[in-house]
């Protein structure tokens, strides 16, 4: 038995809508990675001797820097518990952040993480639709707590973030897709994502009839946000860098915001190119600021990378994604 005709077209649309989407995202990560790699080359001096200053850096505070690092994949799987009404089993749940960690650092713009958490959730037990749905109320809950951390900080360190000028040129733009989106609603999408938009909500209102859901998923949130701040913070002290850690960590929040605008597999190069910025308008000289991003990186990033596709592996073997 073979589907209508326009049952047919619109899967097949869909299908052709997605490769592009996806042709466009590697082109434009493949534009970023290439344009790193010519900055690395021009900077190479700088981030040898940033690497050399970390090699003899204060060995107490990396330890800290470590833990905390750690701590990030217990509190992004707490954070997911939130978002989710059922019991998931704990230790499933935390590998599975470690193996969405080391999935994200492969695939652009947080698809690996979203699709490992996916087949996670839909392991547990719940349906397409839901699985989706817990991963979008997790992901609000981050950034609104993001927003909130940048907020509190920024009145902790007045003058940090300077609100830049405003042109008519970016009045337009923003006048010009608030006109897109006004379009959009009226799409035949709309209805589908108006649904999506309302199991949304519903999920969130579920999840916060629950105390100690709602506890678990803005505690997370927040816990994970914090505790990537403070893996720099103490990057920082390590080396001997002169910054608060209160302005660290508002650098840290503001630039990792910006970063997250290029959908590069792990923000690599948006984040760091955005850290190194950060630090160095900081007053920070360019070898330590690369010293500072060489070492955030190392334990959040690199040397998580082999156990995180090692524990990816031993999930799928044992179907537990």
């Amino acid at each position: 038995m073979t589907a209508p005709p326009d049952l047919t077209a619109t899967t097949t649309t869909t299908t052709t809508v997605r490769r592009r989407h996806a042709y466009w995202q590697t082109a434009l990560t493949v534009g970023v990675l290439l344009a790193v790699a010519c900055v690395v080359r021009r900077h190479w001096p700088v981030l040898a001797t940033g690497a050399g200053r970390l090699a003899v850096a204060d060995q107490g505070w990396l330890l800290v820097a470590a833990t905390a690092a750690l701590g990030t994949w217990v509190s992004s799987a707490l954070a997911q518990q939130g978002a989710v009404p059922q019991r998931l089993p704990g230790r499933r749940l935390v590998a599975a952040q470690l193996a969405a960690c080391a999935a994200n650092h492969v695939l652009p713009a947080g698809l690996g993480a979203g699709a490992v958490n996916l087949r996670f959730l839909m392991r547990c037990g719940l349906p397409v639709g839901r699985s989706a749905s817990a991963l979008a109320v997790k992901a609000t809950a981050g950034v609104v707590a993001r927003i909130v951390l940048i907020g509190v900080l920024a009145a902790v360190c007045p003058g940090v973030l300077r609100v830049p000028h405003i042109s008519l040129g970016v009045v337009g733009v923003v006048l010009a897709v608030a006109a897109l989106v006004a379009v959009l609603l009226n799409c035949p999408l709309w209805p589908r994502c108006r649904r999506a938009l309302a199991a949304v909500l519903t999920d969130i209102r579920a999840v916060h009839a629950r105390p100690h859901r709602a506890a678990a998923l803005w505690g997370g949130s927040l816990a994970f946000a914090a505790l990537h701040s403070l893996v720099l913070i103490c990057v920082t002290q390590a080396v001997e860098l002169p910054l608060s850690p209160a302005r660290v960590a508002l650098l840290y929040l503001a630039a990792s915001s910006a970063a997250a605008l290029l959908p590069t597999p792990g923000g690599i190069g948006s984040l760091d190119a955005a850290l190194v910025f950060a630090l160095t308008a900081s007053g920070t000289t360019a070898v330590a600021a690369a010293s500072v991003v060489i070492g955030y990186r190392l334990l959040t990033m690199w040397l998580p990378l082999i156990p995180g596709l090692l524990v990816l592996g031993v999930l799928v073997r044992r179907k537990a994604l």
